[in-house]
């Protein structure tokens, strides 16, 4: 890694972060310099690497996010609160902001450490598919909140075994050939819901994803007729609240709150 980097580590809700400022597009980021950042062992370690750039089309910021693979993806709703903040830090902007992403524009309020990002619209719902997942029947739904997710809800997301049913789900034929990440949810006593999700990228389970949540959230509203807001616990041991209007067979005014979390600063390279 021969340059410089200066960098800040995040986590929002448990999913971590390398967050990079390239506002002046000073840093030409690799796929092998992403893995590298964000390999837990040789690296900083992460799920994934956000960078700040100029915006293009009247926002304050674009943002740009890579999984932890290299692969650049089009939204990440944990990562998208973590990228609001630390666009705020770095920026000096006070106040709400606004960033591009490929899903769409983003807003985001800031509410102290926490954040609520207005979410573009989620679309692509698909309820009730049968597949054969590991060897079992599973009745599958889908829905694009900025990344494709695929939705199960079991009795005991506790004793599943999300390695091989996650794998899958996320690889199989019916979502080829860019695949799916891959969620499973369970409802608690208290009206919540708890989910587990295989995130496609990192290629294993994250303690949270915020589009997974989302997309987790509007689901269940739409299969059990839940209102606003949803509440979702992650694996991370935080609950996210999912907020919405129903709007004919989809929704609007999507929004996404939850914690965004600075851990520390570091410079890699030189």
């Amino acid at each position: 890694m021969p340059m410089t980097l200066q960098f800040t580590k995040m986590n929002g809700a448990g999913n971590d972060f390398v967050m990079i400022d390239n506002r002046e597009l000073k840093h030409f980021l690799t796929k092998q310099t992403i893995e590298q950042l964000c390999d837990r062992h040789r690296g900083v370690g992460a799920d994934g690497l956000l960078a700040v750039e100029p915006a293009a089309n009247g926002a304050d910021f674009k943002m740009r996010y890579y999984n932890a693979d290299g692969g650049e993806a089009e939204m990440c709703g944990n990562g998208a609160r973590c990228f609001a903040r630390y666009a705020a830090k770095v920026s000096g902007k006070s106040g709400d902001l606004s960033f591009e992403t490929q899903a769409g524009v983003v807003t985001a309020e800031m509410l102290g450490e926490n954040v609520k990002l207005g979410m573009s619209a989620p679309h692509s719902l698909a309820l009730n598919t049968e597949l054969g997942v590991a060897g079992e029947k599973m009745k599958v739904h889908f829905l694009n909140t900025g990344v494709p997710h695929a939705v199960v809800f079991l009795d005991d997301i506790e004793k599943l075994d999300i390695m091989r049913s996650g794998a899958a789900l996320r690889y199989h034929e019916h979502f080829a050939p860019k695949g799916t990440n891959a969620n499973f949810v369970g409802e608690n006593p208290d009206g919540s819901i708890s989910i587990r999700t295989y995130e496609r990228g990192v290629e294993g389970e994250t303690l949270a994803c915020g589009t997974g949540v989302t997309a987790a959230a509007l689901l269940f509203s739409k299969l059990t007729g839940a209102s606003s807001p949803v509440r979702v616990k992650v694996k991370g041991g935080d609950t996210l609240e999912v907020g919405f209007e129903n709007d004919g067979d989809g929704w609007k005014n999507v929004t996404l709150t939850g914690p965004a979390d600075f851990v520390f600063e570091g410079q890699v390279g030189g």
